[in-house]
Parts: structure tokens; sequence; C-alpha cells
């Protein structure tokens, strides 16, 4: 069986095995990690000695013609890239969109430093932490400084042999691909969240039907237009690379077979005589430093970011995306993108969905990041022999055809996403079927307010422990910390609080609806011990009643029409808006907040926002709220959004308003501690605020559990 034909075979048993064992299958993870370790061994000191080697043996002309000539050509790529990626919008179909809140609301952009990255001011640094920009300079400084150096033959000749060493030593470790991609496969087919991916099933599509055009047709197809080479004798060739490169998900790891491809297939044809030898590992090696066409596929996600949120980036701006990506992307993506998503105004939260959609398209990816780095080194070397020809024919056929198979896929998928698989909007059912996460006390849920207030005496603890209930006052709308979720159950974060409280104090939990206007009057006939229902600490209602510690610090926003977003990003354009008109909640604090920052605009106070939400016309350019509770609203009226204008954040806290008593502010206060140290307080941040976990996770579908029966209870 050829070595091919092994992979394949290792590949296709691998999703078997990960299918019929589904979940279990995690079980391979270990040998899958430790292949991919495994074949990294190798590459980096293959790559450093294969370059300083090559590099030493050209002289300056044939160095700067290298430099030239491979550059124009990667310059070329590159530009096939952008115009591919700008086409993914034409797939895109209107949908209803709407998130949880996200902390990249607040948090400042992610940066990232090129001087580190680049410089290698400690090369034996850079080598063991794998910083392989730094790592690729460093060689290209020494390889050519080598180039001018007298009597280099015996250097030469000492680096050529430990690169035979490396190269026999990979393909050594490359004997074992089939299977560890077995490995991989089957750990990938059984524990894969397909729930997930499922949401994101257009951008998932599209970006995988393009990553396929550019890697088998669009690169090879431009090396059979411009050289003698064939597109199938390329795509023969490189296949064992191009699967691996796949399966694992890196590129790096393949560089050694990309280049003994490329040297064969140029000696196939005889292009580049002598140089043919050296000139792949050059071009190979040097290329990883430089942003491949695979990677800028990754700018399509910025298209569909901007598509997912309502927030599409006009047209007019593509070239500024395709500039300030292409910079960027010369770092890691998990920089680059966070720092798109702001200089572009696409919510920041986004990037969770590039994290998902990593899971599949990564792998994509790095066979479009193969498919580029041959292309690359077969035309770069075809170019310094003198053997690349324009043909108008050949080259004619060649764009037929691409536009032809890129009409199929843009045009196909907005059909595809249009009738058979339109996405659905589900967020509003996903809040709605949130429950309570912890053990609920022994509780009874009021609707209406009676509950007698006389005949105790005593503290208030003494209170509660006499009547054996505790009484939490709550409001029916204060999403996410108290409301009823669509099986009538009423929960949410403080919700989830009060029946940890009374759990721990062993009393009865009695839920008690109160207006908002009337917390005083109910805190102070004691109708309740506490409101627990998202409640502000403002002064004024710190003059009139007592309140616990805050437990939370909201940040104050705007909810904005979907199209209207970006007019409310930045606090200095709001201030200059002479006819800004916004509603506001019922509450001193908060009107006087935004007056002071906003001098200009008209403030109304509203008391029932949500109104204005369900009619969908707010009768104001924007309602004030709090970004952790405005992104809840939005996923009940998705035609609205939140935004937190910058620079600077107006953090809010809450409390528990409580009878005034100063034991029961002190036990209120330490229990809090508590809960935050025992990190019940992040937990419930993370399930109520976040959304995390929201969902419920569907155990995978497995040939064991679900055709057997072996896992069924």
């Amino acid at each position: 069986m050829s070595f091919s034909k092994q992979i394949l075979v290792g590949l296709l048993a691998g999703v078997a095995v990960g299918l019929f064992l589904g979940e279990r299958a995690a079980v391979f993870a270990f040998a899958a990690t430790g292949f991919v370790k495994l074949l990294q061994v190798t590459v980096l000191p293959y790559m450093t000695v294969s370059l300083v080697a090559n590099l030493g043996r050209l002289d300056y002309q044939q160095a700067r013609a290298l430099a030239l000539r491979a550059g124009s050509i990667l310059l070329c790529l590159w530009a096939i890239a952008l115009v591919l990626a700008a086409l993914f919008p034409l797939a895109f179909p209107v949908v209803e969109t709407a998130r949880f809140f996200s902390t990249t609301v607040v948090e400042p952009p992610a940066t990232f430093d090129f001087i580190d990255l680049y410089i290698p001011s400690n090369p034996f640094f850079s080598l063991a932490n794998n910083i392989v920009p730094a790592v690729v300079l460093f060689s290209v400084l020494l390889g050519v400084a080598l180039i001018g150096m007298e009597n280099k033959a015996v250097v030469l000749d000492m680096l050529g042999a430990a690169a035979k060493l490396l190269s026999r030593a990979t393909k050594m470790i490359t004997r074992l691909t089939p299977y560890g991609l077995f490995a991989i496969a089957a750990n990938a087919a059984g524990t894969l969240d397909v729930v997930q991916l499922a949401r994101l099933q257009v951008y998932l599509i599209v970006y995988s039907a393009a990553a396929l055009f550019l890697s088998l047709w669009l690169l090879p197809g431009l090396v059979a237009a411009l050289t003698p080479l064939k597109a199938r004798e390329v795509l023969a060739r490189c296949r064992d690379a191009f699967i691996t490169a796949f399966v694992v998900s890196d590129l790096f790891i393949v560089l050694p077979m990309l280049i003994e491809a490329t040297k064969e297939l140029l000696e196939r044809h005889d292009i580049g005589g002598e140089e043919r030898r050296t000139l792949p590992d050059v071009v190979v090696s040097a290329s990883f430093n430089f942003p491949s066409t695979g990677k800028l596929m990754s700018l399509s996600f910025l298209l569909f970011a901007a598509w997912f949120a309502d927030t599409p980036i006009d047209v007019a701006r593509y070239p500024q995306l395709a500039a300030t990506g292409l910079l960027s992307f010369f770092g890691s993506l998990n920089a680059a993108v966070p720092f798109l998503l702001d200089v572009f105004r696409v919510p920041a939260d986004t990037f969770q969905l590039f994290v998902a959609t990593g899971v599949v398209n990564s792998h994509f990816g790095a066979l479009a990041a193969a498919s580029h780095t041959v292309t690359l080194a077969l035309l770069a070397t075809a170019a310094m022999a003198g053997k690349l020809r324009i043909e108008a024919v050949r080259l004619a056929r060649y764009g037929i055809v691409t536009v032809a198979l890129a009409a199929v896929i843009f045009g196909g998928g907005r059909l595809l996403f249009e009738s058979v698989l339109r996405p659905t909007y589900t967020q509003r059912g996903v809040l709605m079927s949130m429950q309570l996460r912890t053990e609920r006390a022994d509780a009874v849920v009021l609707r209406e307010l009676d509950v007698p207030a006389a005949g105790e005496s005593g503290t208030t603890l003494e209170r509660i422990r006499q009547r054996g209930a505790l009484r939490v006052g709550y409001f029916a709308d204060a999403l996410p910390f108290a409301f009823f979720n669509g099986a009538g159950d009423l929960v949410g974060f403080d919700v989830e609080l009060a029946h940890a409280l009374a759990r721990d104090l062993r009393v009865r939990l009695v839920l008690v609806p109160i207006d908002r206007e009337r917390i005083v009057e109910a805190i102070e006939a004691r109708t309740v011990d506490v409101v627990m229902a998202g409640v502000a600490i403002t002064t004024e209602r710190m003059a009139e009643i007592s309140f616990s510690a805050s437990y939370l610090d909201e940040t104050l926003a705007f909810i904005v029409p979907d199209h209207r977003r970006d007019e409310f990003r930045d606090w200095e354009a709001l201030r200059a808006d002479d006819d800004l008109k916004l509603a506001a909640p019922d509450l001193p604090y908060y009107v006087e907040l935004i007056r002071r920052a906003l001098p200009r605009a008209d403030v109304e106070v509203r008391t029932d926002i949500e109104a204005a939400l369900r009619s969908g016309d707010l009768g104001a350019d924007a309602i004030v709220a709090a970004a952790e509770r405005g992104s809840a609203w939005t996923l009940l009226y998705p035609e609205f959004t939140v935004v937190v204008p910058q620079p600077g954040l107006m953090r809010i806290p809450l409390g528990f308003p409580l009878v005034r008593d100063e034991a029961w502010r002190d036990f209120v206060n330490q229990w809090l501690e508590l809960k935050r140290k025992d990190g019940m307080l992040d937990e419930l941040y993370s399930y109520w605020i976040l959304g995390r976990d929201a969902a419920e996770r569907q155990r995978r579908w497995s040939v064991l559990d679900d055709v057997i029966g072996v896992g069924r209870e």
C-alpha cells in the first residue's frame, strides 16, 4: 500500500472510530497531541539550518533577484486571497442576531508587539519558544552574512550535513503519520461540538468551499497557467503534505515535506537547474515569515462578523480592511482579529465566534497555506530560471474557469442559505429556557403582594428565624437578575442568590413582587427583608434605605437600533450632537449621570423601557441602560443592540436594599464575601450575564450509544 493510501486509510478509520465511540474517543487526545508535538521536533532546526545554508550558497545578485521576483509573486497571491475574501458577503442571507453580554465590549482591544515578534534580541529564546518570525529573521541575517564570507565552503558543508541529518529524522517521524492522523481524526470526530458549529453553518460552509477552491484550483491552476507543470500533477505530488496539514491544521510541521515535493516537481520538468536544489528551501522557509493566502482568508471573518452583528462593512472600506488586515496578520490571528474588530466597529464579542469557527476553519486554512507555500516556491524558482510563460489563451482559460467556479460557490451558497439552510434565530429561546443551576431552597413565589408585616419583633435575623422564612422582594422584569422564563419559573442571577441565602439560613424562601417605585416603602414596612433584583446603588436611595456592599458593577451603555450602532460608539461625537434625544429609566442617578456626560442631550424619563422595545419605536435616538441587562433585552428584541461608548467607562454598582439593621447588613455583607470567595458569584456571572452554557449541551451522537444502545439508561 502506498504511503498516501496509508494516510487516507488512517484518516477514514479514525473518523469511523470517532463516530462509533462518540465522546469516548477523547481517549485518543493524548496520542493526537503527542504526534503533533513529535512532528514539530525537527521543523524549526531544519528551517534554520537550511535557510542559512541555502542563502549562503547564493551571491548578492541572486539574492536581490530572488527577493524581487518572489516578492512580486507573493503580492499577486495576496491579491488573489483578498479578492476571494471580499466575495464572501455575496453568500450571506439576511437574519436576526443578538448575543449575551461579553466582557470584550468593555475591555480595551488586544495589542501585539511587532518588535518582539520579529526582532530576535535573544535568538536562543526565540528558538526555545517557537517564535518563528524572529527565528527566520535571525536565519536570514546569518545567511546573508554567509554570502560574502571567504572560505564559506567549510561552513556550507557542515550546514549541508546538518540539514541532511534533520531531513532524515523528519522522514523517520513522518512514517508515523497514518497512525497520528488516525488518533487526531478519531478524537475530532468523536468530540466535535456539532450543535455549536450548526449555528455558524453559513460561514463554515462558505469558508470551506472557498478554501478548497483556493487550494485545489486557484493556486495549482495558476502554476499550470504560468509554468510547464499541470495542476493535477502538483496536487498528486503534494497530496500527503496537504492531507497532513489539513488534518493536523498546522502548516509548520509539513514544511520539510513541501520542500521535498517542490524540488521533485521542479526536477521532473528540469526547471531551475542547480538552483532548484537550494531555492525551494529559501523560499519556503522565508515565506513562513509572511501571511499566507490561507491566513488572509481569515479576513472574511470580519465581513461575516459584521454581517452577523447586522453592521455590514461598506464596500468603500474594503481597501482599508485589506491593508490593515495584511499588516495585522503578520502577527497572531488571535491578537489581530480582536484588533480589526475594534478598528471596523464590529462587536468585539464576535471574537468568540472566530474561536468556534476555528475548530473547522483552521484545517481548511492550513490546507490553503500549504498550497500557497508550494505555489510560491514553484513560481519563484521558475521566475529565477526564466521559465515563467505568459500566454493569453492559457490565462484566459484559467480566468474563465475561475470566474465560473466562484459564481457557483458564492451564488450557489446564497441560494442554499436563502432556501434550504436559512439560519433561524434561537437566542430568545435560549434565554427563556434558562433555569436555576444550584440547589433550590423550599420556596414560594408570590405573583401579587400579600405578605403581613405585623406581629414580629427583634432583629431582622431573629424575625427571619421566628417566621421560618426569608422574604425577598423581586421585580418581574429585571433581566437577567430576576424574570419569569418560558416555563413560568422565576429565575435569574439574584433569584439564584436568594435561594442560596435562604438555604444557608436554613429557612423557607418567600419571593415577593414589588414595584421599583415602592422599594423604600416595602423595606420600611418590613414587607420584605431584602430586595434582590439587580438594584442600582444610588445616592438618593442610600439616603433613604440601607444597602449591602456592591456585589456586581454594571456598565453604562445605550440600547439602539442595529443600523444606528456606529453613531453611539464615541463619547466625543455624542457630546457634539445638539439633536440627541435619549430615554432613561426613572432613576435620578442615571439621569444625572447621563446629563453630566452629555450636557446637550435631551433626556426623557421613561417608566416602561420594555414597552418601547416591544413596539419597535423607542421614541428617542437611544435608551440609556446598563450593558449587562441591555444585552439580555436584545436577546428578546434582536432588532436592537447594545453599544458602550469609548473611551472611558461609567460603572454602576449593584447591591441589595435591606431593612435598616446593622447586624443584618453585616451578615449579608459577610455572606456575599463568602459567595465571592467560594466562586459562586463568578459562576452565576458566567451563566446569567455571559450566557456560557446557557444552551444545554447535547450529548454527541455515536453508533455505540444511539445504534447499538450500550450507553442508554
